[in-house]
């Protein structure tokens, strides 16, 4: 006896979190944030695989 099970399609959802602690040097908290997102922006702050701290998978979808 066979049994056929059936199958379905699921979309899942990937959720990396990486952190890392820089300093920067400014006026004030704000200037400081606009820097640091300049930096991250223009690539100057790079985060890797080092810096992972959590990864989730969240069920989004059924076909």
């Amino acid at each position: 006896m066979t049994i056929k099970k059936d199958l379905y399609t699921y979309e899942i959802e990937i959720v990396e979190t990486m952190s890392a602690i820089i300093e920067v040097v400014a006026e004030d908290d704000s200037s400081a944030i606009l820097e640091a997102r300049e930096r991250y922006k223009n690539e100057d702050i790079e985060l890797n695989y080092d810096d992972l701290i959590d990864t989730k998978f969240n069920i989004f979808g059924l076909e």
